[in-house]
Formats: structure tokens, sequence, C-alpha cells
């Protein structure tokens, strides 16, 4: 009787185990979806004490879509910075600040548990060391039972200026730009870091306001979005070329760009750097 009572505390401490996340397996490539390259190596890293006080909408890249975030809030208190991710979906029970093999090994009470919104939706607040940088977050899926590695890049050009201690950012008002066609030189980052746009972009100014001609290295977009509005190709041949309304100079300006290139439509988040410093008139 003792050896048969033995045997089923033993079994129940090997399932005790086997359901624990630090006790789970670490996904391996066969066992991922496909993984997009969302460092872009021409960022500077943003710090929290470069940063204002506050609460701020943010946009953030995951380099899964199976990690979709649908919305992020940043709060930032005397330089920390932590993030509350609104996730698409219910299926991970953790996420962990590090590789995939460091949370497998870590300690279950570093694990970070998901909360819930009223809506029902689930969210989780990783703490923040820098913002337009690679952070590894591995994830807990629920149904797996695995740790899967994922990267995060929060960007700081979705930030408010007035999010910025010392301004990054030049309004087209400031410039007072006479109505008419210039040059300025621009520069896309995010995405895989392969995507690239014609420089310099010619600007068209009308009463103050700027819009920007932004012409892909490629046909294989079919869209462009600028904050809530969608924007369409301007002729259906050659590359993708699009007029765009252009919020600011100076700072990394949040677009996103729909691509056709792969196996299904898929959103990608850039930023455009306009230089005021390059802008001259357009010779006839």
């Amino acid at each position: 009787m003792r050896k048969i009572l033995k045997r089923i505390f033993l079994i129940g401490v090997i399932a005790a185990l086997a359901a624990s996340p630090s006790y789970a397996q670490v996904a391996d490539e066969t066992q991922m979806a496909p993984v997009v390259d969302v460092v872009d190596e021409n960022m500077t890293p943003v710090t929290g004490d470069e940063l204002c006080d506050g609460v701020y909408d943010i946009e953030v890249d995951s380099s899964s879509s199976m990690f979709k975030i649908t919305g992020c809030v940043l709060a930032v208190s005397e330089g920390r910075m932590s993030a509350r991710m609104t996730m698409g979906g219910k299926g991970y029970l953790y996420i962990y600040p590090g590789s995939a093999e460091e949370a497998a090994a870590a300690n279950e009470k570093d694990y970070i548990s998901f909360g819930e919104n009223a809506d029902g939706s689930h969210y989780f607040v990783l703490p923040l060391e820098e913002l337009d940088a690679g952070i590894s977050c591995a994830a807990f899926s629920k149904s797996k039972e695995l740790w899967y590695d994922r990267t995060l890049v929060f960007r700081a050009g979705s930030l408010p200026p007035e999010a910025f201690k010392e301004t990054k950012f030049t309004s087209p008002e400031s410039l007072a730009l006479s109505d008419g066609v210039y040059l300025a030189d621009v520069r896309l980052s995010g995405g895989s870091g392969r995507a690239k746009v014609e420089s310099p972009a010619r600007l068209f100014v009308t009463d103050g306001a700027v819009e920007a001609e932004i012409i892909f290295g490629s046909r294989n977009y079919d869209y462009m979005k600028v904050g809530e509005e969608t924007y369409y190709p301007l002729q259906e041949e050659g590359n993708s070329r699009f007029r765009i309304p252009v919020s600011g100079f100076d700072y990394d300006m949040p677009v996103i760009a729909d691509t056709t290139a792969m196996s299904q439509p898929y959103e990608i988040a850039y930023t455009l750097f306009f230089d005021s410093a390059s802008i001259r008139e357009e010779e006839e």
C-alpha cells in the first residue's frame, strides 16, 4: 500500500512540475511563426531621464504576429518607464524580461502575470530601460506550455513632442514656408531595415500645411497610414508612390505601410525623418 501511495505521490509531483512554466521547454524555430526583424541599426535609444513624467500612448513593434499588441501606454516617473501592453488575444499566461531560456531557468516569482481590462482583454506591464531599442521579452503560451522568444521595439517617435524634456521636433508652422514645391532629405527606419524611400522627397506647401511625396524602392506597398488616415498609391504602375501629410521635421514621424511582398498583406511600422536643415526650393 505504501508503495502505491508513494507512486501516486511521485506522479502528482511530476505532473505539477510539468505544468509549471519554469519546467516548460523553450520553443525552437520550427515551433515559431516567421520572425520579423524590428530592430533598426540606425535607431538611437531613448532613456527615461530624457522624458517628462506622464502617461503617453506609444506604438510597439513585435517580432511575431503571434504576439500582437493592440494598444500600449507608457508611464514615466522620475526616469523610470513601464509599458502597459493590451494584447490581441489571451494565449499567454506570463511574460519575462529576457530570453526564453532565461525565463525557463528563472524563479516563477519573477514572471509577469497578465491582468484583465474591463472589456476582458489581457494586458501585461513590462518595465523598460530604453525606447527605440530591441527589448527581449519571453512569452509563455498557455496551450503549448512553451516559452517563446519575442523582440519588442517601443517607438519614441510615436510620443507627442511634449513628452521630451528637450524638443526634437520642428513644426511645419515654425518654418514659415511660402506656398510652393520644395525638396527635403528623408530617412526611412523600421521594419527589416531593407526598405528604402527616395531622398530627397518633394514637399508641397499650402497655407503652411506640408505634404510629402514618398516613393518606395519597390512596388509592393498598397497603402500607408498616418495617424488614423489611410493613403493609397498615386499610380498603379511602377514603385509605390504616396502623398502624405508631414506632422513635423527633425524627429521620427511614425507611419504604417502595408506590404504585399509576403504570403499575405502585412502592416509594417516605419518612421520617416524629414531634415528641416535640408529644405530647399525645387528648381524648375
